[in-house]
């Protein structure tokens, strides 16, 4: 009998991904293959995003890209929330899941396929019932510790999309950790959207932290986005060796004037003595940031404070993105909304100045060792390729060699080079 296939096309942020890999992990064990999204397939499912209007655009054509067509097309993620009736209502889409039941889209679409169920139905929504066990789409595990956010930033339909800030328990946490470490893993990752605010009522993010690092085994421990929130005990976890030096702390803006219109929940001398404190513990420490450009009333002085912060704090990579108007957001309603065409060129420079930090960053580095763990799958290897991976400061690698996927490879650093569009490292191994 031919095994049904399933195609996924996601988008958006790492919290996205992670959930694809894991809705994917599901249709596996029911018997399913996985397909390219390029062709035919018996079902799709689309991880949508909403964070800007491009956002929402490049989702309404990777839906539109499938449908009419013959197979199940499942929209699930942030733009299936701010858009659900517009989509249930498109041809050739069969189920709109939100997020908090997004762990069920397997199941509901074997069932569909077996003729048992026509809508989502019980259990109740469950945001972290993703496994991590399984490799699908990346050799990196996402371990999800927390969805949502309480912040209500004026420029951000996060909370709307997502809802209110709740955190997985600890317990939860560290067997999902444990057991993924135990069917093979070698780096997880921390996932959510709002990761600092971790709480569990008596522990913090911090604690949490220190727990998972406490797991035996030669593994390690990556913090994907955090607000810069951190309390003063968390830089000393950074010399940990299981813990990755790189940490991605959102700025937003480096003017005081624009963070408080964004109503971000930080000031500029706050994220400076956070960064003064981590990198006294951690000097070499990769920091990577978001920047936006073009929020309402930022002007030329505004923006130019923006483009010092990137030399000011040594980012090792930014990303640069230019304000996008929100329906029912409070930065939708100010005066002073920049015009496209000074945004565009705003992310142009922004761009370009931390395109250049980046390479000299990465240029200072060569000639240093780093342990690399490889991501290029053993099969269909060319032989003389390149193997791929990221160093634990999160710079991407290429190397000759036969270091097997999902394996620890020391190298040294020896040149920066540009591959598509990104400074890459070419490495020799030990």
């Amino acid at each position: 009998m031919t095994r049904p296939t399933v195609a996924f096309e996601t988008l958006g942020c790492k919290l996205n991904q992670f959930e694809t890999d894991g809705i994917a992990a599901e249709f596996l064990r029911l018997g399913w293959t996985i397909v390219d999204p390029g062709g035919a397939a018996d079902a799709y499912v689309v991880n949508t995003c909403t964070v800007t209007a491009h956002a929402d655009k490049k989702s309404r054509r990777t839906v539109s890209a499938h449908t009419p067509g013959p197979g199940v097309v499942v929209v699930t993620g942030c733009f299936a929330e701010s858009a659900r009736e517009t989509l249930e209502d498109e041809p050739g889409v069969t189920f709109v899941v939100p997020n908090a039941r997004k762990n069920q889209i397997a199941a509901l679409v074997d069932s569909h396929r077996r003729g048992e169920v026509s809508a989502p139905a019980t259990p109740g929504p469950d945001p972290f019932g993703f496994a991590v066990d399984g490799k699908v789409f990346h050799t990196r595990a996402g371990l999800k510790i927390q969805d949502g956010c309480d912040n209500f930033c004026s420029f951000c339909i996060i909370p709307s999309v997502r809802g209110r800030a709740v955190s997985r328990p600890r317990d939860a946490v560290l067997a999902a950790a444990r057991s993924a470490l135990q069917n093979g893993r070698k780096e997880l990752v921390l996932t959510g959207i709002n990761l600092g605010r971790w709480s569990d009522g008596t522990l913090g993010f911090t604690g949490l932290v220190r727990d998972l690092l406490a797991i035996d085994g030669d593994w390690r421990l990556r913090i994907t986005s955090l607000e810069p929130a951190l309390d003063e005990a968390f830089a000393d976890l950074l010399g940990h060796p299981k813990l990755c030096p790189h940490l991605h702390l959102c700025l937003q803006s480096a003017s005081p004037r624009v963070l408080l219109a964004m109503r971000r929940e930080y000031n500029l001398e706050q994220y400076t003595a956070l960064v003064d404190r981590l990198r006294a513990r951690q000097p070499g420490l990769n920091l990577t940031t978001d920047l936006l450009v073009g929020f309402p009333g930022e002007t030329d002085a505004d923006f130019e404070r923006s483009l010092e912060a990137v030399e000011t704090y040594e980012f090792g990579f930014v990303h640069v993105f230019p304000y996008s108007r929100r329906q029912d957001t409070r930065a939708d309603r100010m005066p002073g909304q920049v015009p496209e065409a000074v945004k565009a060129e705003r992310s142009r420079r922004l761009q370009a100045r931390a395109d250049e930090a980046r390479r000299q960053r990465m240029g200072a580095l060569v000639g240093i060792e780093r342990r690399v763990l490889v991501e290029t799958p053993d099969q269909g290897r060319l032989a003389g390729g390149w193997l791929r991976g990221l160093t634990e400061d999160y710079f991407p690698v290429r190397f000759c060699g036969q270091t097997a996927w999902n394996t620890f490879e020391r190298v040294r650093l020896s040149t920066v080079v540009r591959e598509g569009g990104e400074w890459v490292f070419e490495a020799q191994a030990f």
